[in-house]
């Protein structure tokens, strides 16, 4: 008999997740750093823009895969990919994602 591997489910994201995937197109990789002190004073003071950190961890996550995806492709740092994973993601969603991500930038730059 011959033995039959169980077909994989298949890997999507939420209305949401995708929602984020989208919104992070304008976020820039300085939005990945953690403010200092004094950045946050000098922007609580004079209304500068702050950090675009989400509430939610694992939109966070997602979010921050999906900033650096925008700029380098599939140059992830592998701390990104981790913190992505430990969020309760899988390689199948950072592969949905990373290639989503990079059909987007090349229609970007056919339009330009």
């Amino acid at each position: 008999m011959a033995r039959h591997d169980p077909i994989p489910p298949k890997v999507s994201l939420s209305a949401i997740e995708w929602s984020v995937v989208a919104l992070a197109r304008r976020d820039t990789l300085a939005s990945l750093r953690t403010p200092g002190r004094m950045a946050t004073a000098f922007a609580a003071l004079f209304g500068g823009r702050t950090e675009n950190r989400l509430a939610d961890p694992r939109l966070e996550a997602l979010r921050r895969v999906s900033v650096h995806a925008w700029y380098r492709g599939f140059a992830i740092p592998e701390s990104e990919v981790d913190g992505f994973y430990a969020a309760g993601f899988t390689p199948d969603h950072l592969e949905l994602v990373v290639t989503s991500i990079s059909r987007g930038r090349s229609e970007r730059r056919r339009r330009a």
